[in-house]
């Protein structure tokens, strides 16, 4: 994975609520082994005709908004457990997801494949919400060492909460594997020492 530094992006909004693993990544597109080329079918069934034609009113077909950064209503990634979800949103170029409130699984799933999920309070979300609204270029800045989400433009600033392990593999672009690859020194002095 990548190694996560602070984010400063514009934002793509999606204010809809209960957002389904389903809806992210639809189930006839899970045929793939590795995590490439998913980001292509990410929102399919909302993005694209049944022509394949893009659909003009969805937001991903729209160039005035775009960003490492996806801001969505209350619930997100809720349905099925499905890890595409996550591959889906990283490999379109998302880096952070914003909402109020994520399912559980979706969220290790998210922390799990490089994914930074930022939950926030209601009204916070509503006040991102609305400075996209007067400015799509409105910026907005991720700082994970800190664990704040900033409004760029109003200074507005939230804190977000992230297990310890899940923050420190983030910053290193660790996966469970190169965690404990990154300890092998340490592994290897242990072992000798009861050798």
């Amino acid at each position: 994975m990548d190694k996560f530094t602070t984010i400063i992006s514009t934002a793509v909004p999606l204010p809809i609520e209960e957002v389904d693993t389903d809806q992210i990544i639809p189930a006839r597109f899970l045929k793939a082994t590795t995590r490439e080329g998913f980001g292509d079918n990410l929102f399919r069934d909302w993005r694209y005709n049944p022509d394949d034609s893009p659909k003009q009113d969805f937001i991903l077909n729209n160039p005035t908004y775009s960003g490492q950064i996806i801001v969505a209503g209350k619930n997100f990634g809720c349905g099925s457990s499905r890890e595409h979800a996550a591959w889906a949103l990283y490999d379109y170029g998302f880096k952070v997801v914003v909402s109020s409130f994520f399912a559980d699984i979706f969220r290790g799933n998210a922390l799990n494949n490089g994914l930074l999920p930022v939950q926030v309070s209601e009204a916070f979300l509503h006040d991102i919400f609305t400075a996209i609204e007067k400015d799509p270029q409105a910026q907005f800045k991720v700082d994970l060492e800190t664990q704040t989400f900033t409004i760029v433009s109003t200074g507005q600033s939230t804190g977000f909460e992230i297990d310890p392990y899940k923050k420190m593999c983030l910053i290193n672009g660790y996966d469970d594997i190169d965690y404990l690859i990154s300890l092998k020194d340490e592994i290897e002095a242990f072992e000798a020492k009861r050798a």
